[in-house]
């Protein structure tokens, strides 16, 4: 059976406007003038030299690559992850407002995810067994001296559009000594060569807020031409090592037995938390172990680990 390599992100929330003992003024003043510094933009974006367009609406902003690393990494205090491709954040709030939500962009070329699987899916059952999973995966976060983590279950069950390809769903999660759960909303939009991902981080509170634009959320973002989902070329093009199932549990970056890191950004309890994909060995080896070895890497955005 073809082994998976298990590989964690395990990020500590660090916001300092979290932390009691870094309520001083002049840390707050520091903050809001590292923050006045960031160059928002509106209206159409190019991301990845014209892989994707965002459309931005009006209400919404958009932070670059290296401003949002300022805002991931310096304002809300998380260590450094691998690159993203920008981030949207509602044009209302500061980007220092624990009310607030905003949606990190990553990208992944593992090749074409094949939407077979799309009316099979059982995922009152692929629930459970995520759950079994995150729960095995806490018993090593809390080894590691980091809070326990917990999968509620579905804020939104997993849903996806055959028309326009994109899928996207929400988790309820629950962090220990957290006040509040976690909202994750994922939007997932499939290309010729890979997956745009969309990830919205919010206080579970904003769940009727965020329900409420996600239409606009996933309409904003598709890619270019030549690169669409109808764009597939069967005789040339990679076909990803796995379906919307293994999509959906955390498996996007499963290639040649290793999982890549993806950037989550989430906010509990005022609190700003980066977790990557919760990697679920046993239930990988389920899916992944019976099929052919997927071919050999190659050169991706996103830093193997």
């Amino acid at each position: 059976m073809k082994k998976y390599a298990l590989l964690l992100l395990f990020l500590l929330p660090r916001l300092c406007l979290a932390d009691e003992t870094n309520k001083s003024p002049k840390h707050l003043e520091t903050l809001e003038t590292l923050a006045s510094t960031l160059k928002y933009q509106k209206g159409n974006i190019s991301l990845r030299n014209g892989l994707a367009t965002v459309n931005l609406p009006e209400g919404f902003r958009y932070l670059s690559p290296d401003d949002t690393d300022i805002v991931l990494h310096q304002l809300w205090g998380n260590p450094q992850g691998p690159k993203t491709l920008g981030m949207i954040v509602s044009a209302g709030e500061s980007v220092l407002s624990s009310s607030g939500w905003a949606v990190v962009i990553t990208y992944t070329d593992d090749g074409y995810v094949k939407d077979s699987d799309a009316e099979k899916i059982d995922y009152t059952k692929l629930l459970k067994e995520m759950q079994d999973a995150t729960r095995e995966a806490s018993k090593a976060r809390e080894k590691r001296g980091y809070p326990s983590i917990d999968l509620v279950g579905w804020a939104k069950p997993p849903h996806y559009d055959q028309a326009t390809h994109k899928m996207y769903w929400a988790k309820e999660i629950r962090f220990d000594q957290s006040p509040e759960n976690t909202l994750n909303y994922n939007i997932r939009v499939l290309g010729r060569g890979g997956v745009l991902v969309l990830n919205v981080v919010a206080p579970m509170a904003s769940l009727p807020d965020i329900e409420k634009q996600v239409p606009e959320l996933v309409g904003m973002a598709d890619f270019n031409a030549g690169q669409r989902y109808t764009d597939f070329n069967k005789s040339s093009d990679r076909v990803a090592a796995y379906g919307l199932a293994a999509l959906v549990a955390g498996g996007i970056a499963a290639k040649a037995g290793f999982f890549k890191v993806l950037l989550v950004g989430l906010l509990a309890a005022k609190k700003f938390i980066v977790i990557g994909c919760i990697a679920l060995v046993g239930f990988f080896k389920k899916l992944f172990g019976r099929k052919s070895p997927p071919p050999p890497p190659t050169p991706t955005t996103m830093d193997p680990v």
